[in-house]
């Protein structure tokens, strides 16, 4: 098993908060593939293939600025990367459609 190099967390804990609130409103099947997403996160920031994206354009979360997406199903996992302190930043997690990048 590959050791984890990056620490993934939230920037706040309101942030924290309305990620599980959303969270609860997914399928118990998809809830659980998007918490793997944590520990591959902290394996691999930027993961090869067409579920990861980096986003264009500014995404304002949280006074954060979403640089990356994970799609998982109907979901996008919206996240920062902090690579001088090794982290990922969770900042937000939406459904698919026309308001997951506002």
């Amino acid at each position: 098993m590959i050791e984890a190099s990056y620490e993934v967390g939230f920037p706040s804990e309101r942030a924290e908060k309305e990620f599980h609130k959303v969270l609860s409103k997914a399928s118990k099947k998809e809830q659980q593939r998007i918490l793997e997403w944590f520990d591959k996160l902290a394996t691999d920031p930027k993961p090869q293939g067409k579920s990861f994206k980096f986003l264009k354009g500014e995404v304002s979360v949280f006074q954060y600025l979403a640089r990356f997406r994970i799609r998982e199903g109907d979901w996008r996992i919206l996240y920062d990367i902090d690579e001088s302190a090794k982290r990922v930043v969770l900042l937000a997690l939406r459904r698919r459609g026309h308001h997951a990048y506002d």
